[in-house]
């Protein structure tokens, strides 16, 4: 039986439900945001997916980092597309759902980080 890895699936789904606020944005014609938000929510989790295959806690760590940038990145365009307009939607849950990713990546990485030093 396979651990659970919270972190994994979250970012996963977070992923999927990028992909179809793409779909939305792209509908309604929002081609630019809407780009940058597919390119920064999806890799999320595809550097905690690359984290799995670390070969250090360094590398580990490095991937981690990276996934949390991109989070930090997709909070910029959502609050963005929120407080711009350009497309009328109700963005609330996906930016709950990417702080709720940056607060779980910031506490993996400092507890990694508090270990490596040890």
């Amino acid at each position: 039986m396979m651990k659970e890895n919270i972190i994994k699936d979250k970012s996963f789904n977070f992923s999927l439900q990028i992909i179809q606020l793409y779909k939305e944005l792209q509908f309604n014609k929002e081609y630019v945001l809407s780009k940058q938000l597919l390119r920064s929510g999806t890799s999320i989790g595809a550097n905690v997916s690359e984290s799995e295959a670390a070969l250090t806690k360094k590398d580990f760590i490095h991937k981690l980092s990276i996934s949390s940038k991109e989070a930090r990145e997709s909070l910029y365009w959502l609050e963005l597309l929120e407080q711009s307009r350009l497309v009328d939607l109700n963005y609330t849950s996906y930016i709950r759902d990417v702080k709720e990713l940056i607060r779980i990546l910031t506490s993996i990485i400092k507890t990694s980080q508090a270990s490596l030093s040890k």
